[in-house]
């Protein structure tokens, strides 16, 4: 329906090898004849509809390639194997005829450090916005980082697992301190980790927070300007 009337849209149906047979039987004719007759005798045209399958087949074989540390190394051959096997998962759970109707597929790159890294960033500016609200700011070390990436990775899964970690790590934590007054307004609270040397799994790491005065904002430039343009000049009396 979403279609009939929008026909220049992008559909996603995300981990297709769960839909029903009969999706694919629809998907067929969509995907050959740019088409689909619904059930009460409509056509709907999806000549201009960007159809996108997600899958996690083959992710079984990924985290074993990969083990449960980040991997930086082993370049195309590594990525050209892995490719090869998720194609091969691919053609055990899906029939020929439906494969062979897809323009292209694509296997993405197993997710980096800094990748997770910068992730763990993203989700993290969300928490500092909400902490302006009271007054507070928030800054994390290095190795807090680093340890949100560890435990918010999974080689399977991939990054879905961190938006939690950051939730029960941080935010929880945060909360509970602010509930007990450990830090409050006027305060940039540093997170930073205890017991991790930032190797190994990190299992008996602590996040720890400090709160500290925030510091003073710097005075904008053009607002100083201002304020000079308006003060009194004191004239020099020979």
């Amino acid at each position: 329906e979403k279609v009939r009337r929008k026909p220049f849209i992008v559909v996603l149906f995300d981990e297709i090898e769960k839909a029903h047979q009969e999706i694919y039987n629809s998907l067929l004719q969509v995907l050959e004849d740019g088409r689909l007759t619904d059930g009460q005798g409509r056509t709907v045209d999806f000549k201009n509809t960007v159809l996108i399958f997600t899958s996690n087949l083959g992710t079984s074989d990924i985290s074993k390639a990969v083990g449960l540390g980040f991997t930086q190394g082993g370049g195309e051959n590594n990525y050209e194997r892995m490719k090869q096997k998720v194609n091969d998962e691919l053609k055990k759970h899906f029939r020929p005829e439906f494969l062979n109707r897809i323009d292209d597929i694509i296997v993405f790159h197993q997710l980096t450090r800094d990748e997770i890294i910068r992730m763990v960033d993203l989700m993290i500016g969300r928490v500092e916005k909400q902490l302006k609200g009271k007054d507070m700011a928030m800054e994390l070390t290095d190795a807090a980082k680093s340890l949100l990436a560890k435990r918010g990775f999974d080689p399977v899964l991939g990054a879905r697992p961190l938006r939690r970690t950051i939730q029960r790590e941080i935010e929880d934590a945060l909360s509970e301190k602010i509930l007990f007054e450990e830090v409050g307004p006027g305060q940039l609270v540093t997170v930073d980790v205890d017991n991790w040397d930032g190797e190994g799994s990190g299992e008996d790491a602590v996040f720890t927070f400090v709160g500290t005065k925030k510091p003073a904002k710097p005075v904008e430039p053009e607002l100083e300007k201002a304020a000079t343009a308006g003060a009194p000049s004191a004239a020099a009396s020979e």
